[in-house]
């Protein structure tokens, strides 16, 4: 079994990863800790949920210890991250990991003070993390300045490119060394991610963690068919049926997001709402409040909810399906992590037809359809009528004792399977007869279904 000792990882981070609590790496902490302590550069493909954040994070802390004693004013390692929780978070795990070292880092967003920022930065640290915005107004003001910078890490690259932010980025980086360490970490390496690499990476090493089986593995999926002005109440309902604690549930949009919580509020359901329009300390004392269980519902958008790190999340909801299947994988890998068990509730109108299509090809399978009393949709077009009844069908057909079945030469189609054997020229052929062939589908493959 691989552990963190045998990555190369030196024995002060080592007890402080086992204060943690961890004691396995998981597949892209085992892949990429070593390629980032080689000094080579890195592109790599891995959600939030897959431990990546301490892939860069423990390699990282080990090269700068290696001369922590010439310590200067300016960084000696960059992170941009796209949301200000995800960079908190980043920061709140190189405290962590470098609890027994003498490495200073600090973070640095929008939407708060700026004052209190310059005098983090004026008293001296080794890394900086920090959104591309306030990095770039810092500079501006000749508050930072990267001459000593070794390491540059982009995490979540791809948000920060579907938040437009590439044009802050190419700025950063026409402030940066050229000769420095590149670090991209992605959860796909679609062509916009592929062309922004070419133009920072060098030569670099590409590892791709498969965290579509790391989230399906875990997670219980099923999805309820329900009218869209009926959602508030159906989530309310199964809240209180199943006696849901710590409820993660995602919205497309900020306004939407408020009046959930709202609406939840006054069915006696704590619950808040963060979104990008909340100020941070607003945002901050919502996520503390959930993680310890102050609150009841967590109610947010893709972009708010990126970086949250919540251990034991035991209920995602998706309230509305996301415009991109990939994001769904995203959303409901943020339960069942850490090998515990999770469980993720889908409410789909009939509007959503063509996102619940594209999510199941994706997922490469048909999420299984729930039923709550009183909450049936209207009619019989609405959004996966046809589905429902489809499993009604087969429960009763798995009910009904199987007929009993003759073996002899003379079974129903026994005649009418040798003669066409022997129009086909007998067992040697392929069996294709007039082009008619069957083709049985693979293991885990998706049934062929129309396009969306």
């Amino acid at each position: 079994m691989t552990t963190f000792a045998s990555l190369g990882l030196a024995e002060t981070l080592l007890r402080a990863v086992e204060a943690q609590g961890y004691s396995t790496p998981t597949p892209i902490q085992r892949q990429a800790i070593p390629a980032v302590l080689s000094g080579r550069d890195l592109m790599a493909a891995a959600q939030t949920g897959t431990g990546k954040t301490a892939a860069f994070a423990l390699p990282l802390l080990q090269r700068l210890a290696a001369a922590e004693g010439a310590q200067r004013r300016a960084p000696r390692a960059l992170i941009l991250a796209p949301t200000r929780e995800l960079a908190a978070q980043i920061q709140e795990c190189l405290v962590q990991y470098g609890a027994h070292l003498k490495l200073k880092s600090a973070v640095v967003f929008g939407g708060v003070g700026i004052n209190p920022q310059i005098d983090v930065l004026r008293r001296g640290l080794d890394i900086l993390v920090a959104t591309p915005g306030r990095l770039l107004d810092l500079h501006s003001q000749g508050e930072v300045n990267f001459k000593h910078l070794e390491v540059l890490i982009l995490d979540e690259a791809d948000r920060m490119l579907d938040m437009g932010f590439i044009h802050d980025i190419r700025k950063v980086l026409k402030l940066l060394p050229a000769k420095r360490q590149n670090l991209l970490f992605s959860a796909t390496f679609n062509p916009d991610i592929r062309q922004l690499a070419q133009g920072i990476l060098h030569q670099p090493q590409e590892i791709t963690v498969n965290s579509e089986r790391v989230a399906a593995d875990t997670v219980t999926q099923e999805i309820y068919h329900v009218e869209q002005d009926q959602k508030p109440a159906l989530l309310a309902h199964l809240i209180k049926l199943h006696d849901w604690h710590q409820v993660l549930v995602f919205t497309r949009t900020k306004h939407g997001a408020d009046r959930l919580a709202r609406k939840l509020a006054r069915e006696n359901i704590d619950a808040a709402a963060i979104h990008g329009n909340k100020s941070q300390n607003a945002r901050t004392r919502a996520l503390e409040d959930f993680k310890s269980n102050r609150i009841q519902v967590l109610v947010a958008t893709d972009i708010a909810a990126r970086g949250l790190d919540i251990d034991q999340l035991p209920q995602v909801v998706n309230f509305e399906l996301p415009h991109v299947p990939e994001d769904y994988v995203h959303r409901i890998g943020r339960t069942g992590r850490a090998g515990a068990d999770g469980h993720a509730v889908s409410l789909v109108d009939r509007e959503e037809t063509s996102q619940l299509r594209a999510i199941e090809r994706l997922v490469k399978r048909r999420l299984p359809v729930a039923e709550a009393a009183g909450f049936v949709p209207q009619t019989a077009q609405s959004l996966g009528a046809d589905r429902v009844a489809e499993q009604q069908e087969r429960r009763a057909r798995a009910q009904q004792p199987a007929a009993p079945r003759k073996e002899t030469k003379d079974a129903p189609g026994g005649q009418q399977r040798k003669r066409r054997r022997k129009r086909s020229g007998g067992g040697g052929g392929n069996g294709n007869v007039n082009g008619n062939v069957q083709v049985r589908q693979g293991h885990g493959q998706a049934p062929r279904r129309p396009a969306a």
